[in-house]
């Protein structure tokens, strides 16, 4: 695959047993062959007459062809979100409003299994991941939100809550499901209309969602979704009849939005990239917080924006967090996204493993210590084995640059200070994690360290009422709870 990293051996470690294939079955998942924009409660042809594969980055197959919108399409959408919103949406009783996303999260439940096999096979990761932690989140965000369409006006006491409009949302690859559900319900809930642009590289559960749309019976035009490569996602955030821009992504993505939106007068919430610290004291229960590791690291393939890719271990316990690092993840299975024993699935697309490929590169360039666990990696699909580096420079790009794969940096640290010091020296501020036994320090280090979303003791913990954001270049606005709400409402 072009890095030195990946010429070391694969060879399979000798073990006392192995694990038996357990793939979960494709047939639940029934594919059309080819995908139109889902417009006005139908899906309908592109205007452009344009379409591409959906490829599975574990085989390299195309699953489906998908539609890619041009302006003309997403003017359509938007058309269609806008007569929604006037035509009985944003003024039926909110308590009517609920019903229709209660419908929607007991029927993502019930599908659970069919969307969690789809979200791995279109975007690569586990399905233990799809099936355990995306499908039972996405529920919990309509779930959560149903319940507050009703009460609006307490919960912004005081104020009389009104709903923008039309909701232009553009979500990433790594989350598709639960990105979707991030941003559509709490605009739902609000009394928007909305107009969605999936991922190019995984916008099949969210076509699949359209479905669940049609069997919960939400009016025509109120969920629109355009499908499309960057050109798509700029229509719609530039388009004159949208009111309120969300974007999840990468921050470069997120500057243009910024500049594209500037003196419009839209409401915007940008959720970009990271760069977190994990923070190792030297009293912090050494087994939990190696879990914490790597599911901070390893979890999605490190296809994570909160992902904790920048380990900071105290120096008096250095050598023993690493010792046990590298043990369990001689432990970590890299395979079919189908298999229920995977831990680590595939990389979500070619170009993203060229990424990583070269930030690895450049980390052994400059001189950090590679250490990857022996491990086989099919010969099909896009893949690289869980990394560590160590030996790393706060200067070094793997310090520094936001990788989205399963590679880790370790530094360490000797005081509570240094460790805040090294931890805010990063452009982004999106997440961090502190593992200590004195709750005192996580206090004082929370009240320090400059990122959204500080985890104590665990790491990647989500709820649909906490939320979940970031500071510097990682973006502003809040998604979960009813930090999530506020942008989609103006108050009169």
């Amino acid at each position: 695959m072009g890095s030195p990293a990946l010429k070391h051996d694969r060879s399979p470690v000798p073990s006392a047993f192995e694990y038996a294939p357990a793939p979960e079955s494709r047939d639940v998942v029934q594919l059309q062959e080819r995908y139109g924009l889902f417009i006005g409660g139908e899906f309908v042809e592109p205007h452009s007459g344009e379409f591409h594969p959906s490829i599975s980055p574990a085989t390299e197959e195309p699953l489906a062809e998908v539609a890619y919108a041009d302006a003309e399409d997403v003017a359509l959408a938007v058309t269609a979100a806008r007569e929604a919103f006037h035509d009985g949406w944003s003024d039926i009783a909110p308590e009517e409003r609920a019903k229709y996303m209660y419908r929607i999260a007991r029927i993502l439940q019930e599908r659970s299994r069919e969307f969690a096999v789809l979200e791995s096979l279109d975007g690569g990761k586990p399905i233990r991941e799809s099936r355990d932690v995306d499908l039972p989140l996405a529920a919990a965000h309509f779930f959560y939100y149903a319940g507050w369409a009703d009460k609006l006006e307490y919960a912004f006491p005081n104020r009389t809550p009104r709903p923008l409009g039309v909701a232009g949302q553009v979500i990433p690859w790594n989350f598709p499901l639960l990105m979707l559900s991030w941003k559509v319900a709490p605009a739902l809930a609000a009394g928007n209309t909305v107009v969605l642009k999936p991922a190019e590289t995984t916008p099949l559960t969210a076509l699949l969602f359209c479905d669940v749309l049609r069997q919960a019976e939400v009016p025509a035009g109120v969920v629109n979704i355009v499908t499309g490569d960057g050109r798509a996602g700029a229509e719609v955030v530039k388009h004159p009849d949208v009111d309120k821009v969300a974007f999840t992504g990468s921050t470069e993505v997120g500057k243009e939005i910024q500049r594209a939106v500037a003196g419009t007068g839209k409401k915007l919430t940008l959720e970009l990239g990271g760069k977190a610290a994990n923070i190792i004291f030297d009293d912090a229960p050494l087994d939990q917080a190696v879990e914490g590791i790597v599911n901070g690291i390893y979890f999605n393939q490190g296809h994570v924006c909160c992902a904790g890719s920048r380990l900071l271990v105290q120096e008096s316990i250095y050598e023993q967090v690493i010792a046990k690092l590298k043990r369990r993840m001689g432990t970590l299975r890299v395979g079919d996204p189908l298999d229920k024993n995977t831990d680590v699935g595939a990389i979500n697309s070619k170009a993203q493993l060229d990424r990583i490929t070269e930030l690895v590169a450049a980390g052994e360039e400059e001189g950090a210590e590679i250490y990857q666990p022996p491990c086989r990696l099919p010969e099909k699909g896009w893949w690289f084995a869980p990394t560590v580096f160590t030996n790393v420079a706060q200067s070094y790009r793997i310090a520094q640059e936001e990788i989205f794969g399963p590679v880790l940096s370790v530094l360490t640290f000797r005081t509570p200070d240094e460790a805040v010091e090294k931890a805010n020296n990063t452009p982004y501020g999106l997440s961090a994690g502190v593992w200590t036994e004195k709750g005192s320090r996580i206090l004082s280090m929370a009240q320090q360290l400059r990122a959204g979303v500080i985890w104590a003791n665990t790491y990647n913990r989500f709820d649909p009422g906490s939320p979940f954001g970031g500071y510097k270049e990682s973006g502003f606005g809040r998604e979960g709870g009813l930090h999530g709400l506020e942008p989609y409402m103006r108050f009169e």
